[in-house]
């Protein structure tokens, strides 16, 4: 909120707003379309060349002003990437403006070759005002006019059935018939087997257990403005990629206003579970990366400490998600476009 209201009233024109997740996909983009420009060698070879830095140029010659919403790092290759961009931002002018729930020593914390991230740390604190704003209090949680019921538990009797009939309800105000829905991202086709218009019905398997990422859920958020997930598990550490997607998709929805409805395996206070120990998977890649006792006992990637703090934001996120408040942004965005 604090965010959306500063920028509003910038009036700059070179001025951009945008989460995270949607800019580092950019920068990616980017990345790879400048590498395809380069004249390959007659060996077919590419020259040895740093795209970053004539990335960062190229922003800089767009916008004076970058706003970032929920700045994370979570990532090794972002890591990476972000020191160098942001050197050459902040030597071009360009103002960067960012929200997070860590605090910049606390970014990337106990993360896969986290040294290599510590002198962006040491940059931000050289160029940026860092201001605290935890007052201790989550705002999410206070309690707010509920919107329609939109969190059903699976096993509750007609659960379904009213999920459904919310459904058919949305799906009346829609001009296109109930169907599958293919989406193009980057240069793959992500099919969901039930969507009416600016509306899906999915499950959560549907969502979080195939291999999609950020960029799958931006287009979904584009694509569509109430998304129904439906047999949410308890979600345990042994699902820490579905956690992670889930956590991702919430992010990228609350941030695009996209309208959810829910039915899941628990209450949404008792939704995550975590608990002490490691999997089978964790060990065998313990193995491969070399790693054993204290080192690996750092690790994020195994304590899934960010699991655990992320999930904390996911829930106080779609509590908000169920106010009406929230549910309303969207039908008064759209009445204002008819």
């Amino acid at each position: 909120m604090l965010m959306d209201l500063f920028y509003s009233h910038v009036e700059n024109g070179r001025k951009k707003r945008v989460h995270f997740n949607s800019f580092m996909l950019d920068i990616h983009k980017r990345i790879h379309r400048r590498k395809q420009s380069l004249p390959k060698r007659k060996l077919g070879k590419m020259f040895t060349y740093d795209p970053i830095s004539p990335v960062a140029m190229e922003i800089s010659k767009e916008i004076c002003l970058l706003c970032f919403d929920e700045f994370q790092v979570t990532d090794v290759a972002d890591a990476v990437i972000l020191k160098q961009l942001y050197e050459t931002l902040f030597k071009t002018g360009v103002v960067v403006v960012a929200t997070s729930n860590r605090a910049p020593e606390d970014l990337y914390k106990n993360g896969l070759q986290r040294d290599t991230f510590l002198p962006f740390i040491d940059m931000l604190k050289e160029f940026c005002h860092i201001v605290c704003l935890d007052s201790g209090m989550d705002y999410r949680s206070l309690d707010q006019p509920a919107a329609l019921k939109l969190y059903y538990l699976t096993g509750t009797p007609g659960a379904e059935a009213c999920i459904d009939a919310l459904f058919q309800e949305l799906a009346l105000t829609q001009k296109t018939a109930t169907g599958p829905r293919v989406l193009p991202v980057l240069g793959r086709d992500v099919t969901l087997e039930k969507t009416c218009g600016s509306i899906a019905d999915c499950t959560f398997d549907e969502l979080c257990c195939r291999p999609l990422g950020a960029s799958d859920y931006l287009e979904m958020a584009q694509t569509f403005d109430t998304v129904f997930i439906r047999h949410i598990p308890l979600l345990m550490l042994t699902l820490k990629d579905q956690v992670r997607r889930f956590t991702t998709l919430v992010d990228i929805f609350y941030d695009s206003k996209v309208r959810v409805v829910l039915l899941a395996a628990a209450p949404l206070d008792r939704l995550f579970l975590h608990s002490a120990g490691e999997d089978e998977r964790d060990r065998q890649l313990l193995d491969d990366l070399g790693l054993s006792g204290d080192a690996a006992n750092r690790l994020t990637l195994f304590t899934a400490e960010e699991e655990i703090f992320a999930f904390q934001r996911t829930v106080s996120r779609l509590k908000e998600m169920q106010s009406e408040s929230y549910w309303m942004q969207e039908e008064r965005r759209r009445l204002v476009n008819i």
